[in-house]
């Protein structure tokens, strides 16, 4: 169960940084922030998640459905 709140905080967070690059790139401060730190930490954390999952399933913390229907 921890596993899986772990991978849901990692996605709300994931969002959280789309939605701050959406800011940076709407504001287009010159002294503020790049866009780029924002959407770094999303390909960060996407990859993190992937890999979670990865060890997840090889571990048996989690399981995929059988059957799809």
């Amino acid at each position: 169960m921890t596993i899986k709140i772990i991978l849901v905080c990692l996605l709300i967070y994931m969002i959280l940084n789309l939605f701050l690059a959406m800011k940076a790139m709407m504001k287009n401060d010159p002294n503020g922030p790049p866009m780029s730190k924002y959407i770094g930490r999303r390909v960060f954390t996407s990859v993190a998640i992937v890999v979670l999952i990865l060890i997840a399933l090889a571990t048996g913390l989690i399981t995929p459905n059988p059957r799809p229907y």
